[in-house]
């Protein structure tokens, strides 16, 4: 999309966008858990969705300086939202259902992903640029079906209070409490930042954040420079910018499979989130290896001509869809692991938990965007896989830790 916008009048760049709105993003985290400790779970989604839909209004007729404005807000609706929608997820979830839950929320989350492209593929099959009137068309649409969405943000339900897994029972007042004031109200998020500063170097935290790490890169090359990378290669015909919404379709069948059947067989689990995380690093090293083979080397940094350069095999259409489906369910394995065992862990502090999770993951992902405009396919690749083995390592320790702590009868929830 962003190279058929530079062959009009506008000229922003899309790397340079998402690094700005990862950037804002990893920054916004630190006070995001006291603006849902303040504002609640429900209207902070609310007000991020609003701001979802005016950065995708912002195409319907882009300037660069909207554009990067846009960049910058959707940044820190990214963060409120996100610490919102993981604190929702944990007081409408028990130690049983919040793996059922986490998968459920991650296909849904990944649906879009399936749909949206489906309908790129076909509307866009066959065609160079992209014309005004299309554009027009699929983002005046993304605008009202995310005003749509904002508004059903009402419709979540808020938990008995019995249900709620373990969210701050320490508040023994709360009723008492309704008319708080504006001190209240600051003790609140101050209590939430605080929160979120001690999380940060707790021993379970920093091994999660090494897995977090690696799915912030993973995020940026699924999402972005891998789109680019088959848009790029010339010998894949007049088909590139169509096979680009086949491999985002790709993408989300794969999520939306990894959703599903992890959240369904959470419940009967017995051997816990390892092997989960274990089958999406070997997806995920399966698919490196063939976009190494399959994709030339200077594809992610290929002028808007594209690139004639050679890979190691010949390029197929067929092996490069067949990757994205690859990425989209190894992306799937570790998420929905690390919003379960998240969930679980930090039941007290969740928004605080997630605000972490999601500081890491969006930094990591801003500098992957960055590098993305001049490092080559193997050294991005290279990066992927050091930070998949040793993120794989650590959430093992962790799974294992707390798998341990809960044979002897511990609660581990209260780290």
């Amino acid at each position: 999309m962003w190279r058929s916008l530079n062959s009009t009048d506008f000229h922003g760049s899309g790397y340079t966008s998402m690094a700005i709105i990862y950037g804002v993003f990893s920054a916004s985290n630190l006070i995001t858990p006291s603006v849902v400790a303040i504002v609640g779970p429900q209207l902070s989604m609310f007000a991020s969705g609003l701001f979802y839909s005016m950065y995708i209004a912002v195409f319907i007729q882009p300037f660069p300086w909207s554009f990067y404005t846009a960049s910058v807000f959707i940044g820190i609706a990214a963060a409120v939202l996100w610490t919102a929608q993981g604190n929702c997820l944990t007081i409408n979830s028990d130690e049983h259902t919040i793996g059922r839950n986490s998968g459920i929320f991650w296909a849904l989350l990944q649906s879009s992903l399936f749909f949206g492209n489906l309908y790129i593929y076909f509307a866009w099959q066959g065609k160079t640029q992209i014309s005004e009137s299309d554009r027009r068309t699929v983002f005046i649409a993304l605008t009202v079906i995310s005003l749509v969405g904002t508004v059903l943000f009402f419709l979540i339900r808020k938990p008995d209070s019995e249900n709620v897994l373990g969210e701050d029972e320490s508040s023994d007042d709360q009723d008492l409490e309704v008319n708080e004031s504006a001190q209240n109200n600051m003790t609140k998020a101050v209590d939430a930042f605080k929160k979120s500063l001690k999380l940060c170097v707790t021993k379970e935290m920093l091994l999660l954040s090494i897995t977090t790490a690696y799915t912030g890169l993973e995020l940026t090359f699924f999402s972005g420079v891998y789109g680019t990378c088959i848009g790029a290669v010339n010998k894949f015909g007049t088909e590139e910018k169509s096979l680009i919404g086949l491999s985002g379709i790709f993408i989300g069948i794969g999520e939306i499979l990894g959703g599903s059947l992890f959240g369904l067989l959470s419940k009967n689990n017995r051997f816990g989130r390892n092997p989960v995380v274990l089958l999406g690093i070997l997806v995920h090293f399966t698919a490196f290896y063939l976009i190494f083979l399959n994709m030339p080397a200077d594809a992610p940094i290929a002028p808007v001509e594209g690139t004639d350069s050679s890979a190691y095999i010949k390029s197929s259409k067929e092996v490069a869809v067949f990757c994205s489906f690859l990425l989209g369910l190894g992306d799937s394995c570790f998420n929905t692991q690390l919003l379960s065992i998240l969930g679980f862990l930090y039941s007290e502090d969740s928004a605080p938990a997630f605000a972490v999770f999601k500081f890491v993951q969006s930094i990591c992902a801003a500098v992957a965007f960055f590098y993305s405009n001049y490092l080559l396919l193997h050294w991005q690749l290279l990066v992927m896989v050091i930070f998949g083995f040793f993120g794989t390592v650590s959430f093992f320790t962790v799974e294992w830790e707390a798998a341990a702590t809960v044979a002897r009868g511990s609660d581990y929830g209260s780290i």
